[in-house]
């Protein structure tokens, strides 16, 4: 991978690193308890409201897990560990890092840990 598709996917991850920040410092603005008074809501509704902050609170620990792939990318760039797999050390298919430049590990690797 040469220098000039490096520096893209840098700043690819970069903007995605500020798209999911964003997300998630939205998602925590916006981020209440539900209230357990039944008087006020049904208990359907509450039970809905429950599912949807769970769903809510999922989608913001993926959001944060992917955030921390995006500064492990950006680090191993910074050091010139970028595409280089973990458990080889081999250097991972330009295709795959073009299309997951988060990724940690080649194919072959990959596949042999599942």
């Amino acid at each position: 991978m040469n220098e000039a598709d490096i520096e893209k996917l840098k700043l690819d991850l970069l903007s995605l690193k500020q798209d999911l920040q964003l997300q998630e410092d939205e998602f925590q603005t916006v981020n209440e308890p539900i209230a357990l008074d039944q008087a006020r809501v049904g208990r359907l509704s509450r039970m809905d409201a429950m599912q949807g902050q769970q769903m809510s609170l999922e989608a913001s620990r993926r959001r944060q897990q992917h955030l921390v792939q995006v500064d492990g990318a950006l680090n191993r760039i910074h050091t010139d560990d970028f595409g280089f797999c973990y458990v080889c050390g081999e250097q991972i298919d330009e295709r795959r890092l073009l299309l997951e430049p988060t990724a940690t590990r080649c194919i072959a690797c990959t596949e042999n840990n599942d």
